[in-house]
């Protein structure tokens, strides 16, 4: 079984597939933690945002894999070729950077092959990002787009970002969701959009497990 979940940032996609997997005994997988391994690539070897050839040969080139803990579905580190870009790609040059990356046709077709490989490894996988029940899998079982609204979703983005020691200001951060809904809408490469079948929430004034218990629901009625 695939399960799609989709949304703009800090709608709480990562928070709710993990919880899912977790609940439901599946693989995870974030495909958006791998266009940022692959961003923070980019920057490591200079490679100039703007230039689309070279982030798709780079796409092309390099390989995005995940280190599990025994037993686990969620992974606990990002490598590119073998090198940990755990840390690197929740940093804000990471934020900045996986915009244009991700933007470029050719990269998501390369990194669209590597998360249908991974994603068809184990029998079952909860997959989040923006383009799962639109491009990677269209059809997957069953497909959720996941939306809040720009200040709840910058005030948890907040929370986030001082949880890991980067203090900005919620202002500061809803300017920049705001910058990137308007990228990742407008993009000509796989546009962050709900899916005709897909289910929508609004997970604003909810909690993680009213919206994980609302999406195993979903679950359980197609199994």
């Amino acid at each position: 079984m695939i399960v799609a979940i989709d949304g703009p940032a800090a709608s709480g996609k990562s928070t709710v597939a993990k919880l899912l997997a977790t609940r439901l005994g599946m693989a995870y997988l974030d495909t958006g933690a791998m266009y940022r391994a692959l961003a923070v690539e980019a920057l490591e070897r200079g490679v100039h945002l703007s230039d689309a050839d070279a982030l798709t040969a780079l796409a092309h080139e390099v390989e995005v894999s995940f280190e599990h803990e025994s037993g686990s579905p969620l992974p606990t580190r990002v490598f590119v070729d073998g090198r940990d870009v755990t840390r690197e790609i929740r940093t804000p040059e990471a934020d900045s950077a996986v915009s244009p990356v991700s933007a470029v046709a050719g990269v998501r077709a390369a990194m669209v092959d590597q998360q249908r490989r991974i994603a068809r490894a184990p029998l079952h996988t909860v997959l989040e990002g923006r383009d799962i029940g639109t491009v990677v899998f269209p059809d997957a079982d069953v497909k959720v787009f996941l939306t809040a609204a720009t200040h709840e979703r910058a005030r948890r983005r907040t929370i986030d970002m001082l949880h890991r020691g980067l203090p900005m200001t919620q202002e500061d951060v809803q300017a920049r969701l705001e910058s990137r809904d308007l990228y990742d809408t407008t993009r000509e490469a796989s546009p962050l959009m709900c899916a005709p079948d897909a289910f929508e929430i609004d997970t604003t004034g909810m909690t993680i497990d009213e919206v994980v218990d609302a999406i195993i629901g979903l679950v359980e009625a197609r199994r």
